[in-house]
């Protein structure tokens, strides 16, 4: 199981300084950086950013997209994987529905339908194809041209059955986020496998905010506060539910590192290929934990 690390405001305010930071940190101890996309930095923009720091993969975990037509979020991850070089890995999302309703007015129901139209077209404008395409839920017609590009692997945020599906016939994999090793193991690992049949085996990259710490209550509790909205929606709360925990705090990956280790190796066997730790913390706890996660012994 490969190991990338989060940077930017999943670990709290950044800074462009800091994000850069933060990234240069990462590169020579972590395969991918990954941003996220809230109501702070703009992810793809962040990771052009971030893209000056050399010879790290750097990936979104993940863009909405029903608030970014097709022909424009190829546009721009297809700038951002010529800025940096090819390493770009686009993670993509359908969104919060009460976000996405009360927010920015867009529809959100039938969020799997849409995302199978959407994938169908940003793909081929990701391959620099043209596209006219006029379906139920979206209308594209042009194409984008950014010469000396290669097409950026594609992931999918995918919790339920529907999306899932989604994700192994037309992603290359999966990224999913508050999900532990039960969930992983009995619910994504094989419906995404099953669905993905006869096609490359896909990715699974785990995210799950992490803390190296002495104090695992006190971590625990601070991480339950910290990011208690997620145990109020029905995406996220579906999956704690199945995990069979109370919130968010209850599925991170805390502890002293003998710990966390145990922790990770059960988030290896449930079948994620990759895990994509979110420091979270202190600064100090966050420095001790990036160290931690770096130890050889993680990477077994």
């Amino acid at each position: 199981m490969d190991i990338g690390i989060a940077v930017g405001d999943l670990r709290g305010p950044t800074t462009a300084d800091l994000l850069v930071e933060q990234v240069t940190e990462a590169a020579d101890l972590f395969g991918t950086v990954w941003v996220s996309q809230a109501l702070g930095w703009d992810a793809l923009t962040a990771l052009t950013t971030a893209g000056r720091v050399p010879r790290v993969g750097l990936g979104t975990a993940v863009v909405p997209v029903l608030q970014r037509h097709p022909l424009v979020l190829a546009g721009q991850a297809l700038s951002t994987q010529a800025a940096v070089g090819g390493r770009l890995r686009l993670g993509v999302g359908a969104g919060i529905g009460a976000m996405l309703g009360a927010m920015y007015g867009v529809p959100h129901d039938r969020p799997a339908l849409r995302m199978r139209e959407y994938l169908g077209v940003l793909r081929p404008l990701l391959r620099g194809e043209a596209v006219d395409h006029h379906g139920p839920t979206l209308t594209a017609v042009g194409a984008v041209d950014v010469p000396g590009t290669t097409p950026p692997p594609v992931l999918l945020a995918a919790l339920g059955p529907a999306m899932l599906r989604v994700a192994g016939e037309l992603a290359d994999g999966a990224v999913t986020w508050m999900a532990g090793p039960r969930t992983l193991h009995e619910h994504v690992v094989p419906r995404l496998a099953r669905a993905a049949a006869g096609r490359p085996a896909p990715r699974v990259v785990a995210g799950l905010p992490v803390c190296v710490t002495a104090d695992a209550d006190a971590a625990r509790a601070r991480i339950a506060e910290r990011f208690a909205p997620a145990g109020q929606v029905p995406e996220y709360r579906a999956v704690l539910d199945r995990e069979g925990v109370d919130g968010p705090g209850g599925v991170a990956v805390v502890g002293d590192e003998d710990a966390v280790l145990r922790q990770l190796h059960r988030l290896r066997d449930a079948g994620a290929t990759e895990f994509l730790a979110a420091p979270v913390g202190t600064p100090a706890e966050q420095r001790l934990t990036v160290r931690a996660l770096t130890d050889p012994a993680f990477r077994r």
